[in-house]
């Protein structure tokens, strides 16, 4: 049960990152969220956005941080 105690706190250590870079991402220069791949749909009363692309960006990210904090868990 210790080891998933430290799994769930680093998890959970990681959202609050996460939700923090969520909260200043307007001002980071990344572009994410404007990439090419992104489908911006609006009409008179409502806008559809579908991020496709900024979708695929961000999973490999948090895909290669994932494998290197498990990585070095298992040491």
């Amino acid at each position: 049960m210790g080891d998933l105690g430290k799994v769930l706190v680093l998890i959970g250590a990681l959202l609050i990152v996460m939700g923090i870079l969520l909260m200043v991402f307007e001002k980071l220069p990344l572009g994410l969220g404007k990439l090419p791949g992104d489908i911006t749909i609006n009409k008179d009363n409502f806008t559809i956005y579908i991020p496709i692309a900024t979708s695929i960006v961000l999973s490999i990210v948090i895909t290669i941080i994932f494998n290197l904090i498990f990585a070095l868990l298992k040491r």
